[in-house]
Parts: structure tokens; C-alpha cells; sequence
């Protein structure tokens, strides 16, 4: 009985107050509600759009996107390439992608250091990423801030259930690099990242953060993801009914049609313009950019944009290489435009 309790309290809104916080659907809306004393727990949700001017493609995208660019690994489709069973029997195409999205060989972006900001300030409940990158880390993200829902690089296990032994971030990093298969000292079995791949359970952390952390979140703000992926995608409806949430990404999602949410469980799905909509913000362009708008409506732009600038120059040092992120622009010459000019101007543009 309280699971079906639950899961129309969620779906329909039955025994819960749909309260309106924001004063208005808009980033200067959001901006107000985050100065105001009612927001004091903010939890991020994000995917690969955020790590896009690091240089790291994305997934989805029609043309950049790492589905789309898949082709000289000869596989039987895309998604392929982080199925745990093509795995078992083909490991060769994941470790030659591996090597050349190796974490180590990126920076962090403006969206990462934002996150790094909401830290600082005592915002940040946690940060959900769908992302195997590490910057959340390099950022300055410690573990307990962090709920790696697909995962990390940061250790390794051998695949076989009977030895399950573990491998270092150096010790992986040595066998990509030197292009062999990583295989157990022990007993010859793959050994694997521990990032999860299609046909995986998700980590343990992914499910006991979500049940401690979302009944009290204030401020949900979910970054560069196409929220398709589940059970990810369903973080989004896991928050109270009054609790505003804030997307930044090149394209409106997360809307899901009321009767398929309903049935299916997944409902709290995005309303961004219905008549009925309260508490859901979009501000459609690329993730930086957006980060940097909020900040400055913040009063944080020049916190923020000296933070990078700061971390960026103690990487290259500790690298001996000077050469910034290929598309992350840390001191743009005028602010960006505001979210409704930006929301008209991007809306039509179909990727993410």
C-alpha cells in the first residue's frame, strides 16, 4: 500500500502541496529563489553536455556526437561499445575509445567549476552525473559530493565473479596506454572500469543518496542531458512537488506525456509551458554560457571566471601544457543574453 501510495503522490500529486516558490518562470525567477532564505539544498543532475568544451563529445548528437562517430570500430550498432555482453566477447573497440577519452587528458568547464561554486557557498547537496570523465573530481569535488551514477575510472575489477580483484587508475591507465587488454594478474579474466555499462546495475550509492537526498532538496538544476537514460532520467520526479527545477541544455526535455508517466511509474516529468506549469525554468543554449548568465545574475561571473582561470593555469602547470580547453571561453566580451531571448533563439535546434 505505500508503494502505491507513493507512486500516485508522484504521479498525480495526490497528498502533496504543488506550492509556487518562483515569482517568476524565468533565470532571474530562479536567481531570486537561490538568494532567498528557502533555498539551502541544491542537488545538480547532469550529463555529457557540461564536458562538450572540454573537448569530449557527447553521445547523441546527429553529427558529433560518440554514437555518430563510431564507425571504425566495426560494430553491430552504437551502443554496442558499452554493453557489458559485446564486452565480455570483444573488449578491443571500448580500450581504443578509452584511450582516446582517457580521463587526465581534459579540463573541467565553467559548468564544472559553477558546481565547485554551489560547494562553496553551501549550496550543494550533491552532484548526480551521468558522466565518466572525473572532472567533477578535478574540479574540486569531493567523493560524498558526488553520486557517480554511471560510474568512474578511478578503479578497476577483474570481470570474473569468482575473483573480482581490484586495479588501480595507474595501473589501468598503463595498459590503455600501452594499447594491451587489461587482464587480471590473478587469473587472466578482463578487467574493467568500474563505469557501468548497458545490462549493469547501477552502484549501490546511486540508490541510498536518492532516497536520503531527494525529499529535501530545494533547488534542483539539471545540465547538458537528454534525460533518456533511465534509471537516471527519473531523478527528476523523485524531488517534492513544490521544489523549483532548473534546466540548462541546448534543447527543452524531460517532458513526459501524463498518461505514459502515470502508467509507467515516471511521472513529474518537465512542464515548461502548459498553463498549469509552476516550478520548471528552461534556459535553452550551451551549458557554460548558461552557467555564466546565472552567476552573473548571482553576482558570482567574476568569482566564477577567476576560479577557472585559477584551476586551468594550476593544471597546465602541473601538465607543462598551456593550451586551454578547446571551446570554453572563461571571460566572454558581453554577458550572455537573457534566458527568454536565448530560449526563443535555440529552441528549434534538435541537438543535444
Amino acid at each position: 500500500m505505500d508503494f502505491l501510495r507513493n507512486l500516485f503522490s508522484q504521479t498525480l500529486g495526490l497528498g502533496s502541496q504543488k506550492e509556487r516558490l518562483l515569482d517568476e518562470l524565468s533565470l532571474e525567477g530562479v536567481t531570486r529563489y537561490m538568494q532567498s532564505e528557502r533555498c539551502r539544498r541544491v542537488i545538480c543532475l547532469v550529463g555529457a553536455g557540461i564536458s562538450t568544451s572540454a573537448g569530449i563529445p557527447d553521445f547523441r548528437s546527429p553529427t558529433t556526437g560518440l554514437y555518430a562517430n563510431l564507425e571504425k570500430y566495426h560494430l553491430p550498432y552504437p551502443e554496442a561499445i558499452f554493453e557489458i555482453s559485446y564486452f565480455k566477447k570483444h573488449p578491443e573497440p571500448f580500450f581504443a575509445l578509452a584511450k582516446e577519452l582517457y580521463p587526465g587528458q581534459f579540463k573541467p568547464t565553467i559548468c564544472h567549476y559553477f558546481i565547485r561554486l554551489l560547494k562553496e557557498k553551501g549550496l550543494l547537496l550533491r552532484c548526480y552525473t551521468q558522466n565518466i570523465d572525473t572532472l567533477e573530481r578535478v574540479a574540486g569535488l569531493e567523493p560524498q559530493d558526488l553520486v557517480e551514477a554511471h560510474g568512474t575510472f578511478y578503479t578497476s575489477h577483474c570481470i570474473s565473479s569468482s575473483c573480482r580483484q581490484e586495479y588501480s587508475l595507474s595501473w589501468m591507465k598503463e595498459k590503455i596506454f600501452s594499447e594491451s587488454i587489461p587482464t587480471c594478474e590473478k587469473c587472466q579474466s578482463v578487467v574493467k572500469p568500474d563505469i557501468v555499462f548497458f545490462g549493469e546495475n547501477l552502484p549501490p550509492r546511486f540508490f541510498s543518496c536518492m532516497q536520503s537526498d531527494f525529499s529535501k532538496v530545494d533547488l534542483l538544476i539539471i545540465m547538458g542531458t537528454s534525460l533518456q537514460v533511465q534509471p537516471f532520467a527519473s531523478l527528476i520526479s523523485k524531488a517534492p512537488l513544490s521544489t523549483p527545477r532548473l534546466l540548462i541544455n541546448k534543447e527543452k526535455t524531460g517532458q513526459t506525456d501524463p498518461f505514459l508517466g502515470m502508467m509507467m511509474g515516471l511521472g513529474g516529468g518537465m512542464d515548461f509551458d502548459s498553463k498549469k506549469a509552476y516550478r520548471d525554468v528552461a534556459w535553452l543554449g550551451d551549458c557554460d554560457q548558461g552557467c555564466l548568465a546565472l552567476a552573473d545574475l548571482l553576482g558570482w561571473k567574476k568569482e566564477l571566471e577567476d576560479l577557472v582561470r585559477k584551476e586551468h593555469a594550476s593544471i597546465d602547470a602541473q601538465s607543462g601544457s598551456q593550451a586551454p580547453n578547446p571551446n570554453t571561453t572563461t571571460s566572454p566580451k558581453k554577458s550572455p543574453p537573457p534566458a527568454k531571448e536565448v530560449a526563443r533563439t535555440k529552441e528549434k535546434e534538435e541537438h543535444q
